[in-house]
């Protein structure tokens, strides 16, 4: 018997196809696939999910002193001429409280990180410019918002729901959501 379907596809074809669809679920919380990919896709993101329940708590916070540049009204850095003449940022120093992983979530992040893909997201207001795209650090959300979720469940993070056959190929199509 076999440990995995090979869903058509070469090895590296279904990697691929398996992390874009355990990524776009974290991000999204629910996404349509066939029967066959939902399934192996709640096998990963259910492993995922109980690493970061078990890891959730595992860090240390730290305060740390850093430079700010200061900024005016309109958000610009404030330049100062210094001795020599020439235009130098102003800079404050904070105090900020970052948290430090402990070495088993660390662990825990970067086998997460070796499945999720790189997600950027684009307000609706300003569609088609780089400018304010950002990057989504779904390993922050893991440990943030889905574990403190599931602290209290013994597994079942995710759910499989049969929508209908798909009208090409009459293909199982189901929704595969987090609980």
């Amino acid at each position: 018997m076999a440990e995995y379907r090979k869903l058509g596809k070469t090895s590296d074809q279904r990697k691929a196809l398996l992390r874009n669809q355990v990524t776009m679920l974290i991000f999204n919380g629910r996404i349509t696939t066939t029967e066959a990919r939902a399934k192996e896709v709640q096998k990963i993101a259910e492993k995922l999910i109980a690493l970061a329940v078990k890891e959730k708590d595992n860090f240390e916070t730290v305060t740390v002193k850093t430079k700010v540049a200061q900024k005016d009204k309109d958000g610009k850095r404030i330049k100062e001429k210094n001795a020599d003449g020439k235009l130098v940022t102003v800079y404050d120093e904070v105090e900020k409280e970052i948290k430090k992983d402990l070495p088993s979530r660390l662990h825990a992040r970067r086998q997460m990180l070796k499945v999720f893909y790189d997600v950027t997201t684009v307000p609706s207001e300003n569609a088609g410019r780089k400018k304010n795209t950002r990057k989504v650090d779904l390993c922050q959300k893991m440990f943030d918002e889905i574990a403190p979720k599931y602290a209290d469940r013994q597994g079942g993070y995710t759910r499989i729901v049969k929508v209908g056959p798909r009208k090409g190929d009459a293909a199982m199509m189901v929704i595969i959501e987090l609980v």
